[in-house]
């Protein structure tokens, strides 16, 4: 059954007070998003020319441990857990083999390294280790599947707190694809993808932008691999899926610092509690279905001289 968009924002309301009353907990910021809108890719669209770049950065994931000189824990606790949304983080659950990055996400009835009883998963990221200003970022990789989880790939200045006055200029977060509308149950755009950008840090003056939200009709996200890319120069950002321009923007003004880049899979919710305000029928502690995020590669390319 179909539940109007207001019930479940009660329903998720009283599911987060009950959290409160039982376990001392209060929510951080959490959205409930609505029927998603279809932002359409550009009429004439572009096609992506890597003839006009030079790879100079990738991960193909070809060993059997996460490669430390290229990846850490984004927003890990080092040995130990921490919150993130509905789930736990550890960088545990990043495993390499078969040619690929897993981002798993799991449920441990007893906790994990430090966490308590819930949903683990983990964000990785290339801080303090790669960076770059400028350029194409393109991962390849088939997205959780699960009702409330949220794959995404991203990139981020190292200042984002210190950047608001001055637009985007100074860093700003831009999204190239997060995936959050498996099984959505308020619509039929099941393969609906995002790409955001975000500056002026995360207080007050926090400005934000979905520049588009494009259907991918011939390769289903949850099964197939697909890419996922930005083109960045000094203008614009220009984002494409499998290599097609899907929209772009130049919000704020493009960013001209460097940023790293972070992949990550989480779970809807607050405080390590997964809510089903998000479609109704989230995943909940009584199922032990693991769901993989899965990565084939990660390349980041360079304009070659007087491509941009």
């Amino acid at each position: 059954m179909n539940l109007p968009v207001f019930m479940l924002r009660i329903i998720a309301f009283f599911q987060a007070l009950v959290s409160f009353l039982t376990f001392g907990i209060w929510w951080t910021e959490v959205t409930y998003p609505t029927d998603p809108i279809v932002i359409p890719a550009p009429e004439n669209p572009a096609q992506l020319q890597l003839d006009n770049f030079t790879l100079v950065w990738s991960d193909e994931f070809d060993g059997d441990s996460l490669d430390t000189s290229k990846w850490t824990g984004y927003k890990c606790g080092g040995d130990k857990s921490v919150t993130r949304l509905g789930c736990w983080w550890n960088t545990d659950m990043a495993q390499v083999s078969g040619g690929n990055l897993h981002i798993k996400t799991k449920l441990y009835d007893k906790g994990y390294e430090g966490g308590k009883k819930g949903w683990y998963s983990c964000g990785i990221c290339t801080d303090g280790l790669f960076d770059q200003t400028y350029g194409y970022f393109e991962i390849r990789c088939i997205l959780a599947k699960g009702v409330g989880m949220w794959s995404s790939f991203w990139m981020m200045p190292h200042n984002i707190n210190d950047t608001v006055g001055n637009g985007g200029v100074d860093g700003a977060e831009i999204d190239i694809m997060e995936g959050v509308n498996y099984r959505y149950k308020l619509s039929d755009n099941v393969n609906v993808v995002s790409s955001t950008v975000h500056y002026d840090a995360y207080g007050t003056a926090h400005r934000k932008k979905t520049v588009c939200t494009p259907f991918i009709e011939n390769n289903d996200p949850y099964e197939e691999y697909n890419t996922y890319g930005v083109e960045w120069n000094e203008k614009e950002y220009i984002f494409y899926i499998n290599g097609v321009e899907t929209g772009r923007t130049d919000f704020g003004g493009a960013s001209q610092v460097p940023e790293y880049m972070i992949i990550n899979s989480e779970v809807n919710g607050v405080q390590g509690f997964p809510l089903n305000g998000w479609t109704g029928d989230a995943l909940t502690f009584d199922s032990d279905t693991p769901s993989d995020l899965i990565v084939d590669y990660v390349r980041v390319y360079q304009y070659s001289p007087d491509a941009q």
